[in-house]
């Protein structure tokens, strides 16, 4: 398999070191920092650099677009127009509607599935990349209608290989529920630290104590000031409405305080606490993988449908393969995923699509 890493930094650094040591995949980088991909050389994560786009693209099986959120939609558009017809182009950025709607009109735009792994790290560039990055990290995938099935089955194999649970979505979807769980965090931890430095005595005079709280809630204000715009801009409207809801919850929360009523102040508190616990654990692992043999019609958006569909449910798919008929108008689709109860859910939703779907006993696949 070859792999070609458009910008290579903390997140392509860390694709191209997985790629190479847990795929055995030629990984060939490029960036328009040549300073970027000769560390990333030193470092293992390349096989090669490549003077350009069209050189870097070339053969690939894949290819990851991991650049600035306002830069994509640029950076993906070369992608597809200077690789083969069976390269899957992806991205790593942190929301998907905006550029999945840029990208819809080009031609080769079946061959693109958006794409978000949530991982990181402290340190920022090539240097800080990571083989282990991805282990265990949700990533997320948005096809659409007119993705190519046989390569949404080749990325989602690809990013399991990286070590990451790959999950497909809507990408509007996506998008407002990132507002949710990672815009809103940085835009309150903002703010906090506003408050507190609007509200603390001056440098001149003896600065209060900063408890591990504060450390706490605070730790990504102020995280890097481009990358973050870019996000904020490309999501306003879904960050704007959660800001809205939290700004009510704020309301909501002075009020009761200022009541001073120690019963229900206990309730909000304890009340909080076991919606913290279920929204940490609502993704552990259900249990053993089931099989789900779904039978199709060879059609553009099949695989797509089904998979978002699941993830709108709650079904995370472990694992997929393709089965088409020597006919090629039908075929066959296997899925895993974890634990009966997701399989019931599972099939429920597919034989809602109007697909035959079965589950497949242990040891007959």
């Amino acid at each position: 398999m070859r792999i070609a890493v458009l910008g290579v930094g903390l997140i392509g650094g860390s694709i191209g070191l997985a790629g190479r040591r847990r795929l055995g995949a030629e990984v060939v980088g490029f960036d328009p920092e040549r300073g970027n991909v000769e560390r990333a050389l030193e470092a293992g994560a390349l096989d090669r650099g490549a003077a350009s786009i069209f050189e870097a693209v070339d053969g690939a099986d894949a290819v990851f677009c991991a650049a600035p959120v306002a830069a994509l939609p640029r950076l993906v558009g070369g992608a597809i127009a200077a690789s083969g017809p069976e390269a899957v182009v992806t991205d790593v950025g942190s929301t998907k509607l905006g550029l999945v709607e840029a990208i819809a009109g080009l031609a080769g735009s079946q061959r693109f599935i958006g794409g978000h792994p949530l991982a990181g790290a402290e340190t920022a560039g090539v240097e800080g990349s990571r083989e282990d990055l991805f282990d265990g990290a949700r990533w997320y995938l948005t096809p659409t209608g007119r993705s190519e099935g046989v390569l949404f089955d080749r990325l989602q194999k690809l990013i399991g290989g990286l070590g990451a649970r790959p999950q497909a979505i809507d990408a509007a979807l996506h998008d407002r529920e990132m507002a949710t769980v990672s815009h809103l965090p940085h835009v309150l931890a903002n703010a906090l630290v506003s408050v507190a430095a609007g509200s603390l005595p001056l440098a001149s005079e003896r600065p209060a104590e900063v408890g591990r709280s504060f450390r706490d809630s605070t730790r990504v204000a102020g995280a890097n000031p481009a990358i973050w715009a870019d996000i904020f801009s490309s999501n306003s409207e879904a960050v704007a409405s959660e800001i809205d809801a939290a700004v009510e919850q704020l309301q909501g929360a002075a009020e009761l305080i200022r009541d001073g009523d120690v019963e229900r102040l206990t309730q909000w508190q304890s009340s909080v606490r076991e919606q913290r616990r279920a929204l940490l654990e609502s993704e552990l692992t259900a249990g053993p993988l089931v099989e789900l043999r779904i039978a199709v019609e060879n059609r553009p958006g099949t695989v797509a449908e089904i998979a978002l569909a699941l993830g709108r449910a709650g079904v995370n798919i472990e694992d997929m393969s393709l089965f088409p008929a020597a006919d090629r108008r039908t075929g066959a689709i296997s899925l895993w995923v974890g634990g009966a109860e997701d399989a019931q859910r599972a099939a429920t939703v597919v034989a809602g699509l109007g697909h035959t779907v079965a589950p497949v006993p242990a040891g007959e696949s």
